[in-house]
């Protein structure tokens, strides 16, 4: 058993199953055990998988280009900041190297305090702690995390709080029989930490996700994934701190928690649409072979699953003196 399914197991021996979002935490973010905070690094050909952020300088210069399209127009000039959320290896630096580039790492770096400019977000906000639940026999119910033999398996929870109830009708609709949905709340709260944050400008959020209409047509049966050396498993309770854990985003949700946070939503759709909206010209003077093979990647394999976000802070307000 891996060092952070000791410490589950041995938590669940004491108190019992315990909910979804308490294992996923304990898992990729324990401080000494989980998948996150090991020494080895999780990306690229020799890790478990690859972001977005590897296709560079590709999906570097598609936000660059976009950012800059975007801060014009709500009228503010560069010099500014570039904060990177879920920076990883900080792979964007180079080719976001116009602007003061801040990289941050959920868990590791602090965002700054007040800052002006852009918050980016790829694919950071998939792999924020969620909890499950499971609509049986007409009844929406908590999915908890119990322990076998030392083996981990699902465990019927109780009858869904109110706050859950209020989730799911709100962002997904009408219940059938075994659906099983992901609630998530960590996202909705990080929408808070970031407009906190962020004095002016904008915020970019691209993500794996979906909305309430696609989960509907598609995702009735839950988004959670657990990948190793790039390959992906619907067992997200194996091995945990060795594997990564995701959950696809639910951008009906976010979306509203932005707006409750006063943001105003400049773009929103599927990363195909944003790339001819706003990274054809870029994407015409790719140099070589190997940046043209990105953008490929970008339009085909990412652009239909992919969905990008973007968010005005607005101005800052009077007498505020963002960095």
């Amino acid at each position: 058993m891996t060092p952070a399914g000791a410490l589950l197991r041995d938590e669940i021996r004491r108190a019992g199953p315990v909910p979804f979002s308490r294992f996923m935490s304990v898992a990729l973010y324990h401080p000494e055990t989980g998948y996150y905070r090991r020494q080895r690094d999780p990306f690229g050909r020799h890790g478990d998988f690859y972001t977005a952020a590897q296709l560079q300088p590709a999906f570097g210069r598609l936000m660059g280009a976009a950012v800059r399209g975007f801060m014009k127009s709500s009228g503010i000039e560069p010099p500014f900041t570039m904060v990177d959320l879920g920076a990883g290896r900080a792979e964007m630096r180079e080719t976001l190297a116009e602007f003061r580039y801040v990289p941050v790492d959920f868990g590791k770096e602090e965002m700054p305090a007040r800052f002006e400019g852009c918050l980016l977000a790829n694919e950071f906000f998939d792999a924020l702690p969620v909890d499950v639940v499971v609509f049986d026999k007409g009844v929406l119910r908590d999915r908890l995390v119990g322990c076998e033999e030392d083996r981990f398996v699902w465990a019927p929870g109780g009858e869904a709080a109110a706050e859950t109830l209020g989730y799911c009708d709100r962002f997904l609709g009408p219940m059938n029989e075994g659906d099983v949905v992901e609630t998530q709340f960590e996202a909705l709260r990080w929408m808070g930490r970031v407009r906190a944050s962020l004095a002016c400008g904008i915020a970019v959020i691209a993500d794996y996700g979906y909305t309430a209409r696609e989960w509907d047509l598609r995702h009735r049966h839950g988004t959670l994934m657990s990948y190793r050396g790039h390959r992906a498993s619907g067992d997200v309770l194996e091995e945990p701190g060795g594997r990564d854990i995701t959950a696809h985003v639910n951008f009906t949700a976010l979306e509203h928690a932005a707006r409750a946070q006063g943001f105003r939503v400049l773009w929103a759709g599927l990363l195909e649409s944003f790339i001819v909206a706003h990274g054809m010209e870029t994407m015409m003077t790719a140099a070589g072979a190997r940046e043209r093979l990105q953008w490929k990647t970008l339009l085909g394999s990412l652009g239909g699953a992919f969905r990008v976000l973007v968010l005005d802070a607005g101005r800052a307000r009077t007498g505020e003196k963002p960095a």
